[in-house]
């Protein structure tokens, strides 16, 4: 059963996984992170920055990118990873990576990034969020849960979602390229983040419903490291929420 910490707030959830990654990265000052964007790890990244710590020599791997927006668009994740988390955290920019961003062609991108994983010594970390549709990464529902980094064609819903971060949904790309289901769960500790109403579905669906293609966030249950951090709001649908809260105030002292 994934760890599972109800908070009062999503800026008290930042908090969380931030000293997890401050935990890593002190003993292993190499580590390699996975990166989600969005507006979810915000708070992480602002907890993290506050920490002060010398992250230079820290490796990240972004979860996924867009295809078909020109370089240097605002909204490429190319160009948010850029702006939310390697400029405020002092990250070192060739040491951070995007999906496709080799500047070979797109098709083998996937086995290409795969190859540049593995060659980093796998990743330690992973950040997560959850779309509507139960996605993480761009793994829409009907993602195979063994798959790997490939081209996806989003979904109608997760378009409208992000149309906030463009002028209409007609701007929103159709195709993106993501880390699979099965890339994530090779990384040593996921951090699965969620915040708000809108996701306590997702997140209810994802921890206590069955391992199902047709919710990929649910693959989280599959892996043997696995810290959640929701809100309240978010914690709505959680039939064990009490005992999520339960445990997690009497966690033993070595767990702190």
């Amino acid at each position: 059963m994934a760890e599972v910490v109800i908070v009062p707030s999503a800026a008290e959830g930042g908090s969380i996984p931030a000293a997890a990654i401050a935990a890593l990265v002190t003993a292993k000052p190499d580590a390699v992170l996975g990166l989600a964007t969005g507006s979810t790890p915000l708070t992480t990244w602002q907890a993290l920055a506050g920490r002060g710590l010398d992250l230079s020599r820290v490796r990240g791997f972004a979860l996924d990118e867009y295809v078909g927006l020109p370089a240097g668009h605002p909204e490429s994740y190319r160009s948010v990873i850029t702006r939310e988390v390697v400029e405020p955290l002092g990250l070192t920019p060739a040491l951070v990576r995007v999906p496709g961003d080799d500047g070979l062609p797109l098709e083998g991108a996937g086995d290409r990034y795969e190859s540049d994983i593995h060659a980093a010594g796998g990743i330690d970390l992973q950040i997560l969020g959850i779309g509507r549709t139960g996605h993480i990464g761009f793994n829409e529902p009907g993602s195979s849960l063994a798959s790997l980094t490939r081209v996806k064609t989003l979904t109608e819903q997760t378009r409208i979602d992000n149309a906030r971060f463009f002028d209409s949904v007609d701007d929103v790309p159709v195709h993106c390229i993501t880390q699979g289901l099965g890339t994530i769960l090779r990384a040593r500790h996921l951090v699965l983040l969620a915040f708000g109403a809108g996701k306590a579905a997702a997140i209810a669906a994802a921890l206590e419903g069955p391992v199902s293609a047709s919710t990929p966030g649910s693959v989280v249950q599959l892996h043997p490291r696995v810290t959640v951090v929701v809100d309240e709001d978010a914690a709505a649908d959680l039939a064990h929420a009490d005992y999520y809260r339960y445990a997690w105030a009497n966690r033993l002292d070595w767990e702190r």
